[in-house]
């Protein structure tokens, strides 16, 4: 088993982004990744119920991409840094310019805050 959910509307979700991504012809990782480039095509994956801009980010880095895709343990850790509580995309541009300040890749930087912050709690 792949995936394990056990709220309808998690399947649900999972469903239709499945028919969003065949109906375009998505049938592979570098298809997702290549699909993932075209603003048109995240803003069709945001018209699914369930999925918001942190789903696109986590999935692109699922394909490889390097993203940070903004939870509560990412800003959690922003507050405890006295970042103000700040929009998703703000949120997510300050986390990549602190990575691009430290010399760190987006995603590692965003996977190892996440994983501090899941230990934690």
């Amino acid at each position: 088993m792949a995936m394990k959910f056990n709220h309808a509307q998690k399947v649900a979700t999972a469903h239709a982004i499945t028919d969003l991504l065949a109906a375009d012809g998505v049938d592979t990782r570098e298809d997702l990744h290549a699909w993932l480039d075209h603003q048109a095509n995240r803003a069709a994956l945001r018209t699914v119920k369930g999925v918001g801009p942190k789903s696109i980010d986590y999935i692109g880095n699922l394909v490889g991409r390097s993203h940070v895709a903004v939870d509560v343990h990412l800003r959690a850790f922003a507050m405890d840094a006295g970042v103000p509580d700040l929009p998703y995309a703000q949120l997510r541009a300050v986390y990549e310019e602190a990575a691009a300040l430290l010399g760190h890749d987006k995603g590692g930087l965003e996977h190892a805050v996440w994983r501090h912050k899941s230990k934690a709690t």
